[in-house]
């Protein structure tokens, strides 16, 4: 039997394909190398999978940096609020929380499994678990037929490669996908964990464990020159840095390590001259307090007493004994409290993956490739990767949705 459209990967971008693939009448096959589907999709947002977000349209695709262009004619035709709709359509309805992130209102990840898998099966999809896939075979430009790891070969007029990136691979995201399309021709850029923790290269982020940093500025620096700058919250851990601003610069400072030299600013709302006119009044007005008790109103103590420590100056000093170089070496401290960044944590705890393949090779209208005739490309795999909050699954349900609507029957 030949398949109008084979998809290999049963994650978020090939259920959505497979389904509407097969909703407007193809013979669709799905070839997923675990026992079940979705796997990775049932951790998303904590187990209660952030669907979507509704910053706005161009919003959306800027967060995607330069290469969210791409995506133009994806998210034209299957919008943030497109996927509202048709997850309500299934049977899931919504909740807008903070940020313009989209849940289902139960909360469970589950249940938008449950529901896309009753959609795919309304179309009638063939699926077939634990088939991993060991060749494609290319004839004359275009696919002639995959086999899978038990010898069996399947024929299609069109394939769909949508296997995800490398993060967390224990869910089956192993990277297969960039090997074999790098077999067939095209390229690959280079891949890195993101939206991950980064790794500090000394004992601070150990002494900070668990200190929580809100509403400051996080500027990334290599050779003197910035490679990404965030503004938002942040954790202290036994080795580095957490929270959402840190995972949205991870990417960046991935492709960017060594040498990546981290610079917090504590209170970027106040210029360096108005926190040593804040210090100066403040000290006036303590007279003889100790200076560790009088700085624990602007930061908590641990991180105070660091900051102290690195400036050589006691904590027990009374601020009657602060000179003014004192005082600007600490206002230094509270704009530039430097660190340097060994590493950003691996794909184990990576929420998405940074490279793939090189979007200039595929047809950002269609998701087909523009080397292999009859092969298209969907999901986590492309050169693209968002930020927090339903950017990457909304990248999945558009490009899914828009090369299922161009398979050629």
């Amino acid at each position: 039997m030949t398949y109008d459209l084979i998809v290999i990967g049963g994650g978020p971008a090939g259920m959505m394909a497979a389904s509407r693939a097969a909703e407007r009448g193809a013979r669709v096959l799905l070839l997923e190398k675990n026992k079940r589907l979705g796997i990775k999709l049932l951790t998303t947002g904590h187990g209660r999978c952030n669907l979507t977000n509704l910053i706005g349209f161009r919003e959306m695709i800027k967060a995607f940096g330069d290469q969210g262009k791409f995506l133009f004619s994806a998210f034209s035709q299957f919008t943030p609020e497109d996927t509202i709709t048709f997850f309500r359509n299934l049977g899931i309805e919504t909740k807008i929380e903070e940020n313009n992130r989209v849940f289902p209102v139960s909360d469970r990840a589950i249940d938008v499994l449950q529901a896309l898998m009753k959609y795919l099966n309304s179309g009638k999809a063939e699926i077939i678990f634990e088939a991993e896939v060991s060749k494609i075979i290319i004839e004359k430009d275009k696919i002639s037929n995959i086999e899978i790891a038990d010898g069996r070969k399947f024929f299609a007029e069109n394939y769909l490669i949508s296997t995800g990136g490398k993060s967390y691979p224990t869910t089956g995201s192993t990277g297969d996908g960039y090997g074999w399309l790098k077999d067939v021709g095209h390229k690959i850029i280079k891949t890195h964990p993101a939206l991950t923790p980064v790794v500090v290269d000394n004992d601070t982020a150990r002494e900070l464990e668990g200190i929580s940093l809100k509403d400051v500025k996080f500027i990334f620096k290599k050779d003197d020159q910035i490679i990404d700058s965030r503004l938002g919250d942040a954790i202290f851990t036994a080795n580095g840095l957490s929270g959402p601003a840190i995972f949205a610069a991870s990417g960046a400072v991935a492709r960017a390590l060594p040498g990546i030299q981290l610079i917090i600013d504590f209170f970027p709302g106040k210029s360096f001259d108005e926190i040593d006119v804040w210090l100066r009044d403040s000290f006036l007005k303590a007279k003889n307090k100790q200076i560790k008790n009088v700085l624990i109103e602007l930061l908590p103590e641990r991180l105070i007493s660091k900051i102290l420590v690195n400036a050589k100056i006691k904590l027990e000093t009374e601020v009657n004994q602060i000179t003014k170089i004192d005082r600007q070496i600490i206002c230094h401290a509270l704009k530039e409290f430097e660190l340097k960044i060994s590493d950003v944590v691996g794909y184990h705890k990576a929420m998405v993956t940074t490279g793939g393949v090189d979007l200039s090779e595929i047809d950002p209208k269609t998701m087909r490739s523009k080397i292999i005739k009859n092969l298209l490309v969907a999901g986590e795999v492309l050169n693209l990767d968002g930020p927090t909050g339903g950017f990457n699954l909304q990248l999945c349900w558009s490009t899914g949705r828009l090369a299922g609507d161009n398979i050629i029957l």
